[in-house]
């Protein structure tokens, strides 16, 4: 990728000798920093699909990444060629240089810098640091990458210009750097290091006065916002001033070294009490390989920078936050000699309050060893003994189960090198945002870990010997801990009884949580999800379980708002509490989500609080919002198309459908919102509305097209043909008939395709039609044409030439005449079949809109194919090429596919194997994408023909 850039270090920049390319789509700026980050090494599908859908992915979501990778590899093989976007075993790789990407340059350089001399150091970090625009990946919405990624590029970038404030500080530079460093202690004022460096540059620069001010400042704000103060450095440092020690002196070439840290204070002979408060761990954990690995890191961290480190482990119920910390904690004993405080601050209790911190306080000083009548009343002398107790000693602190960063900081330890581990359903801003705390979130258990599981609880053997159930198993409980762990102890209590029998029990939705439950409301699933809702605000917990009406993958805030008729301000904040609280995901910005059982949950919630006229109508207004939102992107996006016969009405009063400026933008909502316009339609055909069947069904047809979703366009007509037939007039089933006539052309099903096409054309001429029987004639040509019954596919494609004209429209006619050209071309009449061809072509260069180009495409392309038939081969590439950029625009895998298949032919006729190659590979990847399994097979077979020797 030779003059390429890619920039993730604050807003999204690809470039290409120097000239900007767009990347207006959120999903592909995900994957371009996924492969991106990668430097050259493939990146998984599973990779790459939880960097853009997190735990939430929507159903076909690997061929929903194939299509994403296909429209960036159209982005950058123009120019890069066809080998920059690389498909492997292992997944997708981007071939690229590391200093191509700024990320990989910049820790590169950092990395470098760390073990350079000083000189050297310094023109690295200078080098690292221009590289630094903003937040890291701004505008990529991808909450993987954000958590996993951007935390450590920001805590590297402090690191950096620390070092290189250091070696500005050895080499006399102290007046120079002041002025950033009162800026970088006003944005950090937590980080003591900067302070640090303030005092001595002030200190050095002649400033004592301005230095011990400095220190009183930093004083202050360590105690207002973490009650504790200074660490023994920084307090050395201020000691050091105040007597102006002369080892502070500085000068070029002088270490900018802190003072030693003092001895500790003596302290009392006696023993001192060691807690070893740690639950058992469970036997049955299994997997979180990356989050144990992340809460070592956190120790190492801890002991090379002798601060406080909080790992913050949120998460929703029953997902094994606790399971982990004491897994961990227990395997990690060794490194607190001074012992472990736990406690259970029951945040979520069912039965009673959180635990007060001054009540957890009590706790943790009397495991301490505080007598006690010596334990203070008042709270905050309370706080400061248990953090004298702490001093000088090295211990973990696990607080599991925290409402919230209130009830939490109160336990937090003064003292350096103790570790507090917070568990918690909130996610606990506060702490992360004011009290240093890293936040590690957890993920649902992998299939693989999930069937590890149920084989360490029910042994290998039983789980071995009915995988299917076993699968099944897992994928009723959603791959939570809680609900595999209840599922596998109902097995285990009944060990004669075949797994297939508890996994038919659990395949129903509607008692799938009657059967998850053993009892004890601990370990209930309903029971843990009810503790969770109830702490939510009234109007908030009414959002949550509106939220189980809906049968897709997720929501976007507009959707919801419609759902539940509340505006989106105030849908917003219920979303904000519902988020905080793990109750619903947002996989990407404005997109909203449910774990598969909370869904359950929401659903049987719905039904409980609500009557059967409320859930109707919010179902109706939400299906109002996809409806009116489908049918104006439909406009936008086919402005050649017949207007929709049937109008819609006004949207329910409530619903706020989406707005949408151009046909990108409702392509591109399209292509988000397809699953739930589908779901959509499902909701409609059980409840009857068969008006908003027929609707989404003439919304989606375009899309449908173009993207070869050749079984939900099927599906989608068959369930509007149903429709129509109860409602008004013959339009809907005209329509309807042909539309689904032309989903079985496509499906290479010819009979019903004739069935279909003929009852639509009876009706049409019964009703005087022109306009549908021209359209229909036009089917008629393409199931012929499939047929191979070329003459009688041309005698259709002039007929409906014929009955178009006869209507006077104005445009339309360009189709015909293609249709015309290919038939004639395919009987080889290839002179008539290019003067069709042409003429078509003159009159579509004014189609703008994108089914124009779509008409102009097919037009290109048929003329490049007559043109190699008649040995004009490099003409027939650049109608080929040309076709192929119109069609790169919309993104019509279907008929891009074919084009690839024909450019390939002029270029073996070249001689050009090469290109002949990577043009057949490209069509052969978008059959096989498209379910086009006949006409891959062919274009394999020509690979195989053309890598022979001699062919």
């Amino acid at each position: 990728m030779a003059g390429w850039e890619i920039r993730l270090v604050g807003s999204m920049e690809v470039r290409r000798d120097g000239v900007p390319v767009p990347i207006p789509a959120a999903k592909q700026r995900v994957l371009i920093a996924a492969l991106a980050l990668t430097a050259g090494a493939p990146v998984t599908v599973e990779r790459l699909i939880a960097c853009l859908w997190d735990e939430r992915p929507p159903s076909g979501a690997r061929n929903t990444v194939k299509n994403y990778v296909l429209r960036l590899r159209r982005i950058v093989a123009a120019d890069a060629g066809p080998g920059v976007l690389v498909s492997s075993p292992a997944g997708y790789r981007l071939e690229v240089d590391p200093d191509v990407v700024d990320v990989l340059r910049f820790r590169s350089l950092v990395r470098t810098a760390r073990s350079a001399e000083p000189e050297q150091a310094e023109a690295l970090l200078d080098q690292a640091l221009v590289l630094w625009r903003g937040e890291p990946l701004a505008d990529v919405p991808s909450d993987v990458l954000h958590r996993e990624v951007v935390p450590g590029l920001v805590e590297l970038r402090l690191a950096a210009l620390q070092q290189r404030i250091d070696l500005d500080l050895v080499h006399g530079r102290h007046a120079e750097r002041i002025a950033e460093l009162v800026e970088l202690s006003t944005v950090h004022p937590l980080r003591e290091r900067f302070w640090a460096q303030l005092m001595l540059a002030f200190h050095r620069s002649g400033r004592a006065g301005e230095a011990l001010a400095a220190y009183r400042k930093a004083n202050t704000i360590l105690a207002e916002e973490l009650g504790i103060n200074p660490g023994p450095q920084l307090q050395a440092l201020h000691h050091a001033i105040l007597t102006d020690d002369p080892g502070l002196a500085g000068g070029a070439g002088r270490a900018a070294t802190m003072p030693a840290q003092p001895a500790p204070a003596s302290v009392p002979s006696a023993r001192q009490a060691i807690p070893r408060q740690l639950p058992p761990a469970s036997v049955h954990f299994v997997g979180r390989t990356r989050e144990l690995g992340f809460l070592d890191t956190q120790l190492a961290t801890t002991k090379n920078t002798s601060i406080i480190v909080i790992s913050a482990i949120a998460g929703m119920a029953g997902i094994g936050k606790t399971a982990l910390a004491l897994h961990w904690a227990h395997h990690n004993t060794h490194q607190f000699p001074d012992g472990q405080l736990y406690i259970n601050l029951r945040g979520y209790h069912p039965t009673t309050q959180p635990i007060a911190a001054p009540d957890a306080l009590r706790t943790f000083l009397t495991a301490l060893g505080v007598p006690g009548p010596s334990i203070p009343t008042d709270p905050d002398e309370r706080v400061a003994l248990y953090r004298t107790r702490m001093a000088d000693r090295t211990m973990l602190v696990i607080l599991d189960n925290a409402r919230d960063a209130a009830q939490v900081r109160p336990l937090l330890p003064g003292a350096s090198g103790c570790v507090v581990i917070a568990t918690s359903r909130d996610q606990l801003a506060g702490l992360i945002a004011l009290d240093g705390a890293t936040p590690l979130g957890l993920e649902l258990l992998t299939h693989d870990k999930a069937r590890e599981l149920l084989a360490r609880r029910l042994g290998e053997d039983r789980v071995a010997d009915e995988p299917a159930a076993a699968d099944d198993l897992i994928r009723s409980c959603a791959r939570l801990p809680l609900a595999l762990n209840i599922a596998a102890a109902r097995a285990a209590l009944h060990p004669t009884q075949p797994l297939a029998a508890l996994a038919e029990e659990l395949r129903d939705t509607h008692r799938r949580l009657d059967v998850l439950t053993t009892g004890d409301t601990t370990a209930d699933v309903r029971a843990v999800f009810s503790w969770s809702c109830r702490t939510l605000e009234p109007g908030t917990a009414r959002i949550f379980r509106f939220l189980g009406l809906h049968r897709g993958p997720e929501l976007s805030l507009l959707a919801i708002a419609s759902l539940t008729g509340d505006g989106p301000t105030t849908t917003r904040n219920a979303l904000d509490e519902l988020a905080r609280a793990h109750l619903v995901t947002e996989p990407t910005p404005g997109r909203y989500t449910l774990h598969d059982l909370l869904r359950a949950y929401a659903t049987e919630e719905v039904h409980t609080h609500h009557n059967e006229a409320e859930t109707q109508t919010a179902l109706k207004r939400l299906l109002d919002f996809y409806t009116h939102t489908a049918g104006h992107a439909e406009e936008l996006m086919n402005t050649a198309r017949t207007a929709i016969p049937i109008k819609f009405g006004p949207p329910a009063p409530g619903v706020h459908p989406q707005a949408l400026g151009t046909a990108q933008d409702a392509s591109a909502w399209l292509d988000s919102e397809h699953p739930n316009l589908l779901a959509a339609q499902e909701v409609a055909v059980s409840h009857a509305w068969h008006l908003s069947v027929w609707q989404l069904a003439w919304s989606l047809n375009t899309v449908q097209l173009w993207w070869g979703d050749r079984s939900g366009r099927l599906a989608a007509w068959q369930a509007a043909m149903e429709a129509s037939g109860h409602l008004p007039g013959p339009t809907a089933r005209i329509h309807a008939h042909r539309h689904l006539g032309s989903a079985y052309v496509d499906l290479e099903r010819d009979n019903e395709a004739l069935e279909h096409l003929n009852q639509a054309l009876t009706l049409a001429e019964r009703h005087h039609d022109l306009d549908q029987q021209a359209r229909i004639q036009l089917m008629l040509y393409r199931t012929r044409l499939g047929q191979r019954d070329y003459r009688q596919a041309l005698e259709h494609a002039a007929r409906g030439r014929d009955l178009h004209l006869s209507t006077g429209q104005p445009t339309g006619e360009g189709r015909y005449l293609t249709a015309m050209g290919h038939a004639l071309a395919k009987l080889g009449e290839f002179d008539a079949a290019r003067a069709c061809g042409e003429a078509a072509l003159a009159l579509e260069r004014s189609l703008d809109d994108l089914p124009g180009q779509t008409i102009r495409a097919a037009t290109l392309d048929d003329l490049g194919y007559i043109l190699h038939r008649t040995g004009h081969h490099r003409q027939a590439i650049e109608r080929h090429q040309e076709a192929l950029g119109l069609l790169a625009d919309i993104d019509h895998y279907v008929y891009a596919a074919g084009v690839f298949d024909n450019l390939g032919h002029p270029y073996a006729a070249l001689g050009d194997r090469e290109r002949a190659s990577t043009t057949w590979h490209r069509a052969l990847e978008l059959y096989r994408q498209n379910g086009q399994d006949e006409a891959a097979d062919r274009v394999q077979r020509q690979l195989d023909t053309l890598g022979r020797p001699g062919s």
